[in-house]
């Protein structure tokens, strides 16, 4: 049997889990709350609510991060810092990002509760823009406040040609003091991150948490493929210049390359593809689409991005097409930290759970998080692995023990001299 006894308040963590869901509700179950959007507004300011409800201190910074504070006795150390994010994709469900700062406020409200003041203090962080949906670049909040934002991404524009500076203003920051939201990261001793799987490995195995071993590098690449638009009734076959006909033997050339070590998890998607003059009787002259490859061995995630690169140049050779490949994101994967674990597993052992350790193929706030300080990361079970879609389901019993695991750790981490 699982856990016998909570520390948590299952039944409250659960009710505040279905409340934020509600603020950007589409459907009868799923979220739209696209970065610095009205919704994701609301979002913020809701949970900001929450946090000060338990008296954190709490501010939202420049770059849209909502933040809250616990104090701790020895109030000048490094801070333990929990977290994740609550913008969502834009046919998104209710547990992704949110689960991480619904659960860490119910970690903190429950040493609240139980008038417990940390050694340490102990910082929640709800980023801002994880996803990278809006503005096809993610971990922006995390990103910004360490000091790691790229040149021109305040002019990246979403589909509908507003650009990031304008939603940020828009959303209530002001870019022109993004100095005064940066972080020394001497002032944070660990990161901790608790999130839905996204995946169906904790089902198959019939395990409602698991540990987290690692977090596989993403590479995020546009490919724009131009040739020559012309009538689709008038030109030959053999003389036609179809940028979507190249565009799609790159697709499937890139389906194959993830395939080809059998039992590697590495996993490759094209989620976005435009069309121009997208006429049903226009030869396609021009085709962007976007590159998503990910893998725990950076090594063999470089090697399949060469040979793509390889065969992009023939296939736009035979086809006589022109293409360029920007780069959005690349990463190396990033690996737990074995003490952190430890105390999972330990802890884990308490509950009489038997969490399997697994990678992550998603990113998270906690990829960049890792370059400045240890971190460790909990996984709750997935619902046929569905994730990024309003049917993403985590049960409540499920979640209450993924919370109940962060709090364990937190308490031993932040609590205990």
């Amino acid at each position: 049997m699982k856990a016998l006894t909570y520390s948590i308040h299952a039944g409250r963590l659960n009710d505040n889990l279905q409340v934020l869901g509600r603020i950007g509700k589409i459907g009868s179950t799923g979220v739209s709350r696209l970065a610095h959007s009205p919704e994701d507004k609301e979002a913020v300011l809701h949970v900001k609510k929450y946090m000060d409800q338990i008296g954190l201190k709490t501010e939202i910074d420049q770059f849209g991060n909502l933040i809250g504070r616990m104090d701790g006795v020895a109030n000048d150390s490094p801070a333990l810092v929990i977290g994740s994010h609550i913008d969502s994709q834009p046919y998104g469900g209710r547990y992704d990002g949110a689960l991480g700062v619904i659960g860490a406020i119910e970690v903190l409200e429950t040493l609240h509760d139980k008038e417990i003041k940390p050694e340490i203090p102990i910082v929640i962080y709800a980023f801002a823009d994880e996803e990278g949906s809006r503005f096809n670049k993610g971990l922006f909040g995390v990103r910004g406040m360490l000091g790691k934002l790229e040149e021109g991404e305040l002019e990246r524009s979403d589909k509908n040609g507003v650009t990031r500076r304008e939603a940020l203003i828009k959303f209530g920051c002001d870019p022109s003091k993004f100095q005064e939201s940066l972080i020394d990261p001497s002032t944070i001793a660990a990161f901790l991150e608790l999130h839905i799987e996204q995946g169906p490995v904790l089902e198959a195995k019939d395990e409602p948490v698991g540990i987290v071993t690692g977090i596989s590098g993403p590479l995020w690449l546009t490919v724009e493929m131009e040739g020559l638009a012309g009538h689709a009734g008038s030109v030959p076959m053999p003389m036609r210049q179809d940028a979507l006909v190249g565009a799609a033997k790159v697709i499937v050339k890139l389906n194959e390359l993830a395939q080809e070590v059998p039992g590697a998890p590495t996993v490759s998607t094209v989620g976005s593809l435009e069309v121009f003059p997208d006429s049903r009787n226009i030869i396609p002259e021009k085709v962007t689409f976007t590159v998503d490859l990910r893998d725990i061995d950076e090594s063999r995630r470089d090697q399949i991005e060469q040979v793509l690169l390889q065969e992009l140049e023939k296939i736009a050779v035979e086809h006589s097409l022109s293409y360029k490949v920007s780069e959005d994101t690349r990463n190396e994967p990033r690996f737990c930290n074995e003490n952190i674990m430890q105390i999972m597993r330990e802890e884990s052992a308490e509950m009489n759970l038997t969490p399997p350790e697994l990678m992550s193929g998603p990113f998270h706030d906690s990829l960049e998080m890792s370059y400045v300080c240890d971190y460790g990361m909990i996984f709750v079970r997935s619902k046929d692995g569905i994730s990024h879609n309003p049917k993403e389901y985590s049960s409540p019993e499920d979640i209450a023990l993924g919370v109940e695991l962060l709090y364990k750790t937190v308490y031993r981490m932040a609590c205990k001299t």
